[in-house]
């Protein structure tokens, strides 16, 4: 099948691994990138065009999308969190012919309010697919007019995620707690009791920590700015304990970065949801917590036994391939669904 990708390709971006999965899967793939459209101008025009949703490179992105589309008449494009694509660009690739799958790792009808969704909104009924990796975003599609919606959960990306070297051990982890992500919901106040009401060692990387953390747990936990690629794998690899935390404002019920610990053989300790149980099994193969004062107690006790650990990072790694929560495995699924209901 000849797929044309629409969304980001930067190396980092998760959008980047569900492409490489497609064509690793035998498709034929055409790239469209939209980083040139979305950072055009500098930060600042950026900042104000996801605002506004207007401007020329917003126009020049639908422009040259139907440009490569009509060009390469591909059997189905796939659109990535397609916020600046107008609905009649996407009305004009259907009635061309060309199946329209639009996969969204976020939530336009969450309680965040994030800036950026009317043009995706807009065109939200004019899609065939469309694909979610939430259980509340089924209806919430459904209900704003959606033709088709189809589950697509966050994954890993075995190119990037994958164990240690054998014989890594706790010699080879400086780091004893480490957290890797963006500061949402209540999670630096979490940190920060984690640290200093029940002294938990602790280590933080990402941006918009500084601005929520006192000086003093800035100077002891945060490590600078979100790590990427191989350097995040790395940083799991040199940690005793992961921790993974559910976005609440985003609705969200399991977290995209548990199975990323996991498949790089890290000791996984996650929040406590209906979710995340039926990714993992507790004590098995991650370790759920529910509260800071029941992380604190579990680390404390798992810190100090290195065997314990290391048998529940094999078995969460060994659940992760088993159980398909890879991009290839994830992705094919969908396009055996596509296949089967559309005839492609």
């Amino acid at each position: 099948m000849r797929v044309m990708y629409v969304g980001s390709l930067a190396p980092s971006a998760t959008s980047r691994h569900r492409r490489l999965a497609i064509e690793r899967l035998g498709h034929q793939v055409i790239d469209f990138d939209t980083d040139p459209y979305q950072s055009r101008g500098g930060r600042i025009l950026s900042a104000i065009r996801v605002r506004t949703l207007v401007g020329r490179a917003i126009h020049a992105l639908n422009r040259d999308l139907v440009a490569v589309a009509q060009h390469h008449h591909p059997d189905l494009i796939w659109f990535d969190k397609a916020t600046y694509v107008w609905a009649k660009t996407v009305k004009w690739c259907r009635n061309n012919g060309l199946f329209t799958v639009h996969y969204n790792i976020d939530n336009p009808f969450g309680p965040r309010n994030d800036p950026g969704w009317r043009l995706l909104l807009e065109a939200l009924p004019e899609y065939d697919l469309h694909l979610v990796q939430r259980d509340i975003n089924l209806e919430d599609y459904r209900s704003a007019g959606a033709r088709d919606v189809y589950m697509l959960r966050t994954a890993y990306e075995p190119t990037l995620h994958f164990p240690p070297p054998e014989g890594w051990s706790d010699t080879d982890r400086p780091h004893a707690v480490a957290f890797i992500g963006h500061p949402y919901d209540k999670r630096a106040q979490f940190l920060t009791d984690l640290w200093q009401r029940h002294e938990i060692p602790l280590k933080i990387w990402g941006a918009a920590w500084p601005a929520l953390l006192s000086p003093d747990a800035k100077k002891a936990l945060w490590m600078g700015n979100g790590v990427y690629d191989d350097l995040y794998r790395e940083t799991i690899w040199r940690s005793r304990a992961c921790l993974s935390f559910v976005t609440h404002s985003n609705c969200d019920d399991v977290a995209h970065k548990s199975f990323e610990i996991a498949a790089c053989g890290g000791f996984l300790m996650a929040e406590d949801t209906p979710g995340h149980r039926a990714h993992f099994a507790d004590g098995e193969e991650a370790v759920l917590f529910h509260s800071v004062d029941d992380c604190a107690e579990k680390l404390r006790a798992y810190l100090a036994d290195e065997t314990d650990r290391s048998r529940i990072a094999t078995a969460g790694r060994k659940r992760c391939e088993q159980s398909g929560y890879g991009n290839d495995a994830r992705i094919g699924k969908v396009i055996k669904y596509i296949i089967k209901n559309y005839n492609l």
